[in-house]
């Protein structure tokens, strides 16, 4: 079994009780993206509580879970990824990937030629500003459409039967519509920023593991040995916010977690210490929409 990676982009708490084990990135030499198969796609089932080590690519990436919960980790921040969502990461960020629940991990390679990037980044000319935008990792909405177009891509390595002009042809075709849907899709807030300061760090993790075994500042303070005085500075000069902005978005992504389950939103709320009511405040405060559309339990409007 590999060591476990010791860089700071390595793994946050998994659930209570449960040790990671750890895999490496399945030959990414095999699936290298070009001009003539500007996307290439992988498939592999991964069990619970199993992480992709710590890696990073010179072409960009999409992650895909079509069943279970994944959550990407960079070195500052993480990520969390149900099968309605999809994480976009720009080539060359070193990222881990952990199994929140069993999952049938699609990863898909994108050619990005040089001095462009995102999906769009092999058609026309795209703004300054939408190139900057896809140079960050963001999560976005995953239409049935998307879903459907990853499942029919081949995974074949490039050591395997070499696929036919007929196949080739296929697939690009499934690319070109992979790209469209992919520079359509809805950006979704789903990061958690991660600070660099140590007893930050430490601290931030905890409320990741478990977002309501304290209620306050001052108790989480108390697990650091820092005063809270000392942790709500080193939160606005880490990470720019309040404890309380940032934990509000650890909770929000523990709620997609949750919702990926199938759990009734009442049971989601009440698992994350919100009446239902408050609960649905809060997300249409957050994020300005229903929860139902933000978890995915309901369709986005034509």
């Amino acid at each position: 079994m590999p060591k476990p990676p010791e860089a700071p982009v390595s793994e946050l708490p998994p659930r209570a009780g449960r040790a990671l084990s750890y895999v490496g990135s399945l030959t990414p030499h095999l699936f290298v993206p070009s001009r003539e198969r500007p996307v290439r796609a992988k498939a592999r089932q991964l069990a619970a509580d199993t992480q992709v080590m710590p890696h990073s690519h010179p072409w960009a990436q999409v992650a895909i879970s079509t069943t279970g919960v994944i959550r990407l980790t960079v070195d500052r921040g993480t990520y969390i990824v149900p099968p309605s969502r999809a994480l976009w990461i720009p080539p060359g960020v070193e990222h881990a990937v952990t199994m929140v629940e069993s999952a049938d991990l699609r990863t898909l390679y994108f050619h990005q030629p040089r001095g462009r990037c995102g999906p769009g980044a092999l058609g026309g000319a795209t703004d300054r500003a939408e190139q900057a935008a896809w140079r960050q990792c963001r999560v976005l909405e995953v239409s049935d459409l998307l879903r459907a177009l990853v499942r029919e891509m081949p995974t074949a390595p490039d050591d395997g039967r070499p696929l036919t002009p007929a196949e080739l042809l296929r697939e690009r075709h499934l690319s070109a519509l992979i790209r469209d849907e992919l520079a359509r899709a809805n950006a979704v807030k789903l990061g958690v920023d991660l600070p660099r300061d140590k007893r930050l760090r430490h601290l931030c993790e905890a409320v990741l593991a478990d977002p309501t075994r304290h209620e306050t500042l001052a108790a989480w303070a108390r697990d650091t040995g820092a005063s809270p005085r000392t942790v709500a500075r080193l939160f606005r000069q880490e990470l720019g916010s309040t404890f309380t902005q940032w934990r509000q978005q650890v909770v929000l992504a523990k709620a997609v977690s949750l919702a990926a389950s199938r759990r009734p939103m009442g049971q989601i709320a009440a698992e994350l210490g919100y009446s239902p009511s408050a609960f649905s405040a809060m997300v249409r405060r957050a994020l300005g929409q229903p929860p139902g559309r933000f978890l995915g339990q309901q369709r986005t409007p034509a």
